[in-house]
């Protein structure tokens, strides 16, 4: 499997291929066809490598992938290797962070979920610290999650599952067109969340908060 890299510039998402469970063929493929930079995290690039994915960087402390894996990858295109020993940071969180100070706004993230359930919820409630910096979206089989800003609508056909997660608490939080509205609503997980909601028609939904964090996750099972 190669990425055709259509996009060779910062308009499109970036992509992170992180080591968490696989995803399936198609939803790498799509996501390989348009993103002009794929960073693979330390011991994924073994994956990559069983894949035949094109990748553009390597990052970790390369404490878990394999050489072979990377010269292999770099006999396709060049390879950057960059080394992040941080130990008070996650490779994710590390990956991000070097993707800001490349200048990329926004990142799509893959096998960051799954496998083991602390990082699963590591990477979740982690990334919402960069979201006033970059938009961000971790996607599986199953959904997609991402950080809400203060307002944010987008249009769903009817039944979407829609779930809104508060990382401490979410103040004034109100929607549009989903079957359980929100009225000024304060969210603070676990007392009170907007989980296993629906959209109630075809159309945009609108959702807004006051302040604080929340995270949105679309529901496709």
């Amino acid at each position: 499997m190669s990425s055709h890299h259509v996009v060779r510039d910062l308009q499109e998402p970036a992509l992170i291929l992180a080591n968490g469970s696989s995803c399936s063929s198609e939803l790498l493929g799509q996501l390989l066809e348009w993103s002009p930079f794929t960073l693979v995290l330390d011991g994924a690039i073994d994956r990559a490598a069983a894949l035949g994915i094109r990748i553009d960087a390597w990052l970790g402390d390369f404490d878990s992938g394999k050489e072979e894996s990377y010269h292999a990858l770099s006999a396709l295109q060049p390879v950057r290797k960059i080394e992040a020993l941080d130990e008070d940071k996650t490779d994710l969180q590390k990956g991000v962070e070097w993707l800001m100070s490349e200048g990329h706004k926004a990142v799509n993230i893959l096998w960051a979920t799954g496998k083991r359930t602390d990082h699963t919820v590591h990477n979740l409630l982690s990334l919402v610290a960069y979201s006033d910096r970059i938009n961000w979206s971790i996607l599986d089989d199953h959904s997609r999650v991402f950080a809400l800003g203060s307002r944010f609508r987008k249009w769903y056909p009817k039944g979407t599952a829609l779930s809104l997660i508060p990382v401490g608490t979410a103040m004034g939080v109100s929607s549009q067109n989903l079957v359980w509205e929100l009225e000024q609503l304060d969210l603070a997980y676990p007392h009170r969340s907007g989980s296993s909601n629906r959209v109630k028609t075809d159309g945009f939904v609108e959702i807004s908060k006051q302040s604080g964090h929340l995270l949105l996750m679309e529901c496709w099972d």
